[in-house]
């Protein structure tokens, strides 16, 4: 068995004598050896066991709630540890209509969440405010108070659509660096920036 890494062939590696003979040995034991980054196994872990913080306020969250069910059943993917609360949770997944008075309470949750963390915007109220964007009262998309990773739409949007978002999250993960690459901070920071009149509304 050769080691491999994509960017590099076996024969530039340095001392490839002492890596032979160790995998050798383990291998002759009955060990297997894979070889990869701590990146990807983290990763790994992370994008298939996502556990949801649902902040469902109309229609969308009746249409999440089928995901749990016998005919959809999310624990495939390992999204079905749903948690009432944000310390337990890895993402927030926002589904239905949000007020301005609502705001700063999921302002809140957001923040509580562990890091890393993520949101996803559910439905059409979540991501544009639906069919009430010109009222006074609706938060005109979440993406307004959270920096959002995954817009999934529909009005509502059907249990496959969810899945589909879901699963853009999932491949979002994938692809991120765990060390040194993920810092909501500085996303949030960036966020700010660009819309200081946010910041006051929801602090």
């Amino acid at each position: 068995m050769e080691v491999k890494i994509k960017s590099m062939k076996h024969e530039d590696f340095k001392d490839n004598e002492y890596i032979d003979k160790l995998v050798e040995e383990l291998n002759a034991t009955g060990a297997n050896v894979m070889v990869g980054k701590i990146d990807q196994l983290i990763n790994w872990g992370i994008a298939n066991s996502l556990w949801p913080l649902c902040f469902g306020t109309s229609c969308c969250a009746i249409e999440f709630m089928s995901l749990g069910a016998a005919r959809y059943d999310m624990a495939r993917f390992g999204f079905e540890v749903a948690r009432n609360s944000p310390r337990q949770a890895d993402y927030i997944m926002v589904q239905g209509t949000i007020v301005h008075r609502m705001a700063p309470v999921l302002r809140r949750l957001y923040e509580q969440l562990a890091e890393p963390k993520y949101v996803i915007a559910c439905g059409g109220c979540a991501v544009s405010g639906g069919p009430f964007k010109n009222s006074y009262c609706v938060v005109p998309g979440v993406d307004h108070i959270l920096p959002v990773d995954v817009f999934i739409p529909g009005c509502p949007p059907r249990p496959e659509a969810m899945f589909y978002g879901l699963m853009q999250l999932q491949r979002k993960i994938k692809v991120q660096k765990f060390f040194g690459g993920v810092n909501r901070k500085e996303k949030i920071a960036e966020f700010f920036a660009q819309h200081p009149e946010e910041k006051g509304r929801i602090d």
